[in-house]
């Protein structure tokens, strides 16, 4: 068997580990006390409302994420990073005191919370962003390099992880549609000059470290607007009963 055959198959195993791990835990949280923490904090934390929006749509002049119907197992994940350390907050500087000051069962019920927190998005306003002198791309040029990537440079398409218009893909692969357009450029250019560095398998900084500054850009004008229902059909994946692991 070729190495590049081997290292896809270790990398499949990996990923679907990790996903039957995040399974398995998706229902320690506890959204009620997550909810609490989010609006009045908890000791010294502050209240993450307080960054992160009133219904935790995100804030675009402050680079934070949307986090309210994020993906439960990625939440969790970030929330251990930094407070280990292997994510290193260099945006706002206080996430990782944030999170050390949170019990490991505080932070699966922020992630509980955010999971099951679902909100009409507040869309980033690409022209306001412009005019305020932030380099906004092209959203058309993103809509193919989501869909199909960018072959020449060996950029994947980001739905083949992140599924169509990058809706989130449980309990791996995080939403990155109608995500804040400025979370999306500054967490890209983390990823390509390596300041951010928690991704599994290096699979983003692989992806990152081959895309030019108007990609990114364009990528996530493009993301920053993307609606997560695929043409002719009004539900989301997890909504269809029919599915393997869809709810009851």
């Amino acid at each position: 068997m070729q190495l590049k055959n081997i290292v896809k198959l270790l990398a499949v195993a990996s990923l679907t580990a990790f996903s039957a791990s995040a399974l398995a835990d998706a229902k320690l949280g506890n959204p009620a006390n997550g909810k609490k923490i989010f609006e009045n904090g908890k000791g010294s934390v502050p209240a993450c409302s307080s960054c992160h929006g009133d219904k935790g749509q995100g804030n675009d002049m402050m680079k934070t994420p949307r986090l309210s119907g994020q993906v439960q197992a990625f939440i969790r994940k970030q929330l251990e990073d930094f407070a280990t350390d292997k994510r290193t907050d260099t945006t706002m500087f206080t996430m990782n005191t944030v999170a050390k000051g949170l019990s490991p069962q505080d932070r699966a019920d922020m992630a509980a919370f955010f999971s099951t927190n679902e909100i009409e998005p507040e869309i980033s306003n690409l022209k306001e962003l412009a005019d305020a002198g932030t380099p906004v791309g092209r959203a058309y040029v993103g809509k193919g390099i989501v869909s199909y990537g960018i072959p020449k440079k060996g950029v994947p398409a980001c739905r083949s992880c992140h599924d169509y218009n990058g809706r989130g893909a449980a309990n791996v692969y995080p939403m990155i549609g109608q995500q804040k357009y400025t979370y999306l450029v500054n967490q890209l250019n983390k990823w390509r000059d390596g300041s951010r560095a928690n991704d599994p398998l290096a699979q983003m900084r692989k992806v990152a470290q081959n895309m030019s500054d108007q990609d990114i850009q364009d990528v996530a004008a493009f993301l920053a607007k993307a609606s997560p229902y695929s043409p002719g059909n009004e539900g989301l994946p997890h909504e269809h009963h029919y599915i393997v692991g869809s709810a009851d």
